[in-house]
């Protein structure tokens, strides 16, 4: 039970959230979200990743007591204060979304870290593969579920707080699978490497095996009621959104109905030839029961596009600061797949001053270099803003600058 002065706290809350959106500011934004995902807007979307800043911006706002009551204060602002405070393109949904809770354990391990120290990024994996051959019975079968009981709580806690004010509905998200970063949680970079050519057999087999698992998972997902339709708010990951109208918006057949997401950043230091290999057939299986694709992250796409760009259902790529961005505005012009932008983080989040200048010249090369691409514009990974909140509202303006000044479809 939530104390009193809680409640009334997060009633406040729902209520802001909800006259956001109904703005028409918000509004507009939707539409354009939609035209966008569509391949029909107008201009590039722009969106500040909050969550890796977030300690220097929700922790001050927060007033409730409780424990339960502050994770919750926090929910709702990660709802709006995205469009309020920095005017990027992020929306804000007229319910609350509760996402249902799942679990995934590939080869039946659940992935343990150890940190540095409290609250720090820093961090490494308890692996528990040393030799792929000698540990070969650790590559057993993958453990998953719903957490129907944990999702019910979720759900009823919010509902019970402010659902007469603000609607609570349980969400789906983009699938999110990145076979080879479980691959390295258990086992380390080093040793992947060493065992796509010590055990090149046993390594194919084993990510044939965490493929299937996966397709297995997409399977009691929806024999459950997890898979739900991602056509709105919806998550797809890697700091985007679901809208469209081309997947169906009400009953889900399977993965064949939902966006999907995947990467393999850990990949980046084998050729093209290994990545087609080694990695691609289990990526091309999962993949290729997605509706929409969402592919990529930090790592640069352009060296295994010939991998990538073969797949039919890729809406958007992830145009990394470690991507040639010539050679894949020349891949994409023209296309049915979004150029998903990701600029250096440097520029917001090294120094505590923004240096305008360089940034814009870094935006406008994107702008110039991307014309005749469809083009999403998602600034991620930066840890800190120096508590600065008005830098990093500059930071989207000038994006926004940059645009009006350059951009040409």
């Amino acid at each position: 039970m939530l104390p009193a002065s809680d409640k009334e706290i997060l009633r406040d809350l729902a209520r802001q959230q909800l006259d956001v959106a109904h703005s028409e500011k918000n509004k507009a934004r939707v539409a354009l979200w939609r035209r966008h995902n569509a391949l029909h807007g107008e201009r590039p979307v722009i969106h500040l990743e909050l969550d890796t800043f977030e300690q220097e911006v929700i922790p001050p706002r927060l007033r409730c007591e409780s424990e339960e009551g502050r994770a919750l204060e926090t929910e709702l602002y990660r709802q709006f204060l995205n469009l309020t405070l920095f005017d990027d393109d992020w929306v804000v949904p007229d319910f609350f979304p509760v996402t249902v809770k799942t679990w995934f354990h590939p080869f039946g391990h659940q992935i343990t870290r150890t940190f540095a120290s409290n609250h720090s990024v820093g961090h490494h994996f308890n692996y528990i593969i040393s030799d792929l051959e000698d540990d070969w019975d650790k590559v057993g079968k993958s453990d998953f579920g719903i957490d129907h009981a944990g999702t019910k709580q979720a759900l009823s806690l919010a509902e019970d707080t402010f659902g007469d004010i603000l609607p609570v509905r349980l969400t789906g998200s983009g699938l999110y699978v990145c076979l080879t970063q479980d691959i390295v949680h258990l086992m380390g970079m080093e040793v992947m490497c060493f065992s796509m050519y010590d055990y090149p057999e046993l390594f194919c087999q084993m990510m044939d095996q965490l493929a299937s698992d996966y397709l297995s998972f997409f399977g009691l997902l929806k024999r459950e009621g997890g898979l739900l339709p991602t056509t709105g708010f919806e998550h797809v990951g890697q700091g985007t959104l679901c809208f469209t109208d081309e997947l169906p918006g009400e009953t889900i057949t399977g993965p064949g109905d939902v966006w999907g997401f995947m990467d393999s950043q850990e990949t980046v230091s084998i050729s093209p030839k290994m990545f087609a290999d080694f990695i691609f057939p289990a990526y091309q299986k999962v993949a290729s029961t997605y509706g929409l694709l969402s592919y990529g992250c930090c790592e640069p796409v352009d060296p295994v596009w010939d991998c990538i760009g073969s797949l039919d259902n890729l809406r958007k790529v992830s145009i990394s600061p470690w991507c040639n961005e010539d050679i894949m505005a020349e891949r994409l012009r023209g296309s049915h797949t979004i150029y998903h932008r990701k600029p250096s983080p440097n520029f917001l989040g090294v120094n505590p001053e923004l240096d305008e200048d360089a940034f814009r010249a870094h935006i406008r090369k994107t702008l110039q270099t991307a014309r005749g691409c469809h083009v999403e514009i998602t600034q991620r990974d930066v840890y800190t803003i120096h508590h600065n909140e008005d830098k990093a509202r500059r930071y989207v303006a000038i994006i926004r600058e940059e645009i009006e000044k350059n951009w040409q479809p």
